[in-house]
């Protein structure tokens, strides 16, 4: 049965859906429009801080806080992957020009407080923004994790399924968990 309270809800969610900052298979109201490039570029330039003419979001990315995520040239953002920004201005991610980003890469500017011990870990909050920047032409493989504070650098590698903590250095090979420099691609 059709009530007024549950078209109120209805109505309700489609305004989330077109309105909220944020991008998802959790937001089909949206999330269809990743499937073609014309209204995926409309939708992202209109999301996304900023956000290239040549750059490409696939269906499968979730991205949280649009507002605060700059996708540069030549950058696609592959199915699986997840982009948590934060609202402030601290907690920024800025993907530079020809970056390649494997599938399921998850990039974080923040992580959950737990250093009281009184308290639960879902009470303390979250630790200040951090943003991230992957610099030009940088390769961050399929199932990495960046976490807050991290520059990846100009060129650099980062392998799949690294957990990168620190940042990595320009022209380098980085991977494992924690990830590691394994290779100075100067040296070759």
């Amino acid at each position: 049965m059709i009530t007024v309270s549950s078209i109120r809800a209805l109505v309700q969610r489609f305004h989330f859906w077109l309105t909220a900052n944020r991008l998802g298979p959790d937001m089909p109201l949206t999330h269809w429009m990743l499937y073609f490039n014309t209204t995926m570029q409309w939708l992202c330039r209109r999301r996304f801080g900023g956000f290239s003419a040549r750059a490409e979001i696939r269906p499968g990315v979730y991205a949280v806080n649009c507002q605060n995520i700059f996708i540069g040239e030549r950058v696609v953002i592959r199915p699986g992957t997840h982009l948590f920004a934060t609202g402030d201005s601290d907690g920024m991610i800025r993907i530079g020009d020809g970056v390649l980003i494997g599938s399921g890469v998850h990039i974080y500017v923040s992580n959950h407080e737990f250093r009281n011990v009184d308290l639960m870990i879902i009470d303390q909050g979250h630790s200040p923004s951090s943003g991230v920047t992957l610099q030009d032409g940088c390769w961050v493989g399929a199932n990495a994790i960046i976490l807050p504070g991290v520059t990846i650098g100009k060129n650099a590698v980062v392998g799949a399924g690294s957990v990168v903590t620190k940042s990595v250095l320009p022209f380098t090979v980085y991977a494992g968990n924690p990830a590691r420099m394994i290779k100075n691609l100067a040296d070759d």
